[in-house]
């Protein structure tokens, strides 16, 4: 137990030798936070990991969330560090066990997770916690072709490593039991942005475009650990949108399999592509909640920052009832605008529409403008449907708060929207 550094936590002021301001001080092996708002907390827990300090007993003061806090800040991007909770609580076990595997396989090189690589560990992951109440299937390269999944067929075709779609479901109710949600992620393992290629600069964290991929999956997971009985399908559309000889280019027409056609502007407007067969895919389902995550846009981390979601939905509802869930579940989501004319905010020459702007970033409203090309594909003019651009998920540098790469944010809100909405 030596080796463990036990942290309490208090309102009360530290002594004033550590200054008039301190979030921190120590005695022994013991160290004590001197704060209560959870963002605080968040800082004590980075701090002390930062300092190199790997395992720690979390002791009096806290309460569940609160802890929770403690151990975003204190999870590191290259994993060894152990925390006792306060008590025994299955709910921080189960949150810790989900959020690790979410940063893990965020954080992890292109080159570590091919589209293949990503869908198997995906469909493992549930199937450990699932059993028998799992199945799935997965589609792939030309496979898709021939069922029609045109976009996800077409933004992966460009790499020698076939694109690939997960249908995985979890069934604890029997063969007849309707599907009640369906969850839509984009596992876009590496983005060089194809022909409309990426700086440098902006490709570096690319391997971090499967984030949405990885959020309904961790999200799922965490409803099952929480005791989900409901039948949920979830769908991660994987590729690497890579230029080669054989790679999709702008001017292409592409025709969904709802008749909707639509014309390349940017190959570096490729989430929403591959989504679209997603939705598609969940529509089918016949599921009357569909959540989708992505991180789809740079519009969005503009317009929120990188400490909210941003959330669309054109069934407003839902959408209020999805925020405060996230607000709950201290994953702050922000709603931004989404109406019915969003859909021809991208218009073609050539096509039903254009896959975005033909100008830098999609140009002005672009977080909104993809939400609206993507509600050309869901059931019901949108009932029942949400759609989060996760411009929380991802850090490309530590922070006070964070260390750098994934977060994990945005699990809780997936998990309980399962559980209360579907």
């Amino acid at each position: 137990m030596s080796d463990w550094l036990k942290v309490n936590l208090t309102k009360d002021a530290a002594e004033a030798h550590w200054g008039d301001k301190a979030l921190l001080s120590f005695t022994g092996n013991t160290a004590t936070v001197h704060a209560t708002e959870r963002r605080r907390v968040q800082q004590a827990g980075r701090r002390l990991r930062s300092q190199g300090i790997t395992q720690v007993q979390l002791g009096e003061g806290f309460d569940q969330e609160l802890q929770w806090a403690f151990a975003e800040g204190f999870m590191s991007t290259l994993g060894g560090e152990q925390i006792r909770w306060a008590g025994d609580d299955a709910e921080l076990d189960a949150r810790l066990k989900v959020a690790r595997w979410v940063r893990d396989i965020t954080n992890k090189g292109p080159e570590q997770k091919s589209p293949q690589v990503l869908a198997s560990e995906a469909a493992s992951f549930i199937s450990a916690l699932g059993g028998d109440k799992v199945s799935y299937k997965m589609i792939s390269g030309e496979a898709l072709k021939d069922a029609g999944w045109t976009g996800l067929y077409n933004v992966g075709r460009g790499s020698v490593r076939p694109p690939v779609m997960l249908v995985l479901d979890y069934n604890p109710g029997g063969e007849e039991a309707p599907v009640a949600a369906a969850l839509v992620g984009k596992g876009i393992t590496f983005d060089s942005g194809g022909y409309s290629i990426k700086a440098s600069e902006g490709m570096l964290n690319m391997k971090a475009d499967m984030g949405g991929a990885a959020m309904v999956t961790g999200g799922l997971a965490l409803s099952i650990l929480r005791g989900l009985d409901k039948r949920v399908r979830l769908i991660l559309c994987c590729a690497e949108n890579l230029i080669s000889g054989h790679a999709y280019k702008l001017g292409d027409i592409f025709t969904y399999k709802n008749g909707t056609t639509v014309e390349i502007v940017n190959t570096d407007a490729e989430g929403r592509l591959v989504l679209a067969d997603g939705l598609l895919m969940a529509g089918e389902s016949g599921a009357p909640l569909i959540m989708d995550a992505a991180t789809l846009t740079g519009a969005a981390m503009t317009a929120v920052g990188s400490n909210y979601n941003a959330l669309f939905a054109l069934d407003q509802e839902v959408a209020g009832k999805v925020l405060a869930i996230a607000s709950g579940e201290a994953e702050p989501a922000w709603p931004l605008p989404l109406e019915p004319f969003h859909q021809n905010e991208c218009p073609s020459n050539y096509a039903d529409t254009a896959n975005s702007r033909p100008v830098k970033g999609g140009g002005a409203g672009g977080a909104s403008n993809a939400a609206g090309f993507l509600s050309r594909f869901v059931p019901n003019g949108g009932k029942g449907w949400v759609h989060l651009d996760l411009a929380a998920c991802f850090n490309n540098n530590e922070n006070g708060l964070w260390a750098a790469g994934a977060t994990a944010r945005g699990i809780r809100t997936v998990a309980r929207s399962l559980l209360d909405l579907a």
